[in-house]
């Protein structure tokens, strides 16, 4: 409870101090403005979570990695979607950090350093078998 009302306190004076440096009107339209970017990521989620998934299937990112960009993608739409400046900062910086990170894994991808288990190779171990055709010295039965 002491951490809500913290939260509040610094919600407060930073609203206040913004709000008071750009106009009401400016801060009306960023709060309209941060709430459609906050929507607008949670309605694309579903993209960014099959990318994500896509990249643990290829071993590209670990399970710990792949809960903390869904998690930061997550709660940075649901901040920015919350009215007050302290939250649009929250916001915005979680979705850096899960952008930076996709970037990271995205270039992984790109560049062949991911396990895609779907690289064959040809010579396995039935390799060393030869394909041959059975004659028999017996003529054939009539």
């Amino acid at each position: 409870m002491l951490y809500f009302f913290i939260y509040m306190f610094l919600e407060v004076i930073v609203s206040v101090n913004i709000s008071s440096a750009i106009g009401g009107l400016a801060t009306f339209f960023e709060i309209i403005l941060s709430a459609f970017v906050g929507l607008s990521i949670l309605v694309n989620f579903r993209k960014t979570l099959v990318e994500n998934m896509t990249a643990v299937s290829y071993s590209c990112i670990d399970l710990q990695e792949f809960q903390k960009l869904n998690l930061f993608t997550l709660f940075g739409a649901i901040f920015l979607i919350i009215p007050g400046f302290l939250t649009d900062i929250f916001g915005v910086l979680l979705q850096f950090s899960a952008v930076t990170s996709m970037i990271v894994n995205r270039y992984n991808v790109k560049s062949g350093k991911c396990n895609t288990h779907f690289e064959t190779n040809i010579h396995t171990k039935d390799s060393d078998v030869i394909d041959v055709e059975i004659i028999s010295d017996k003529p054939p039965l009539r």
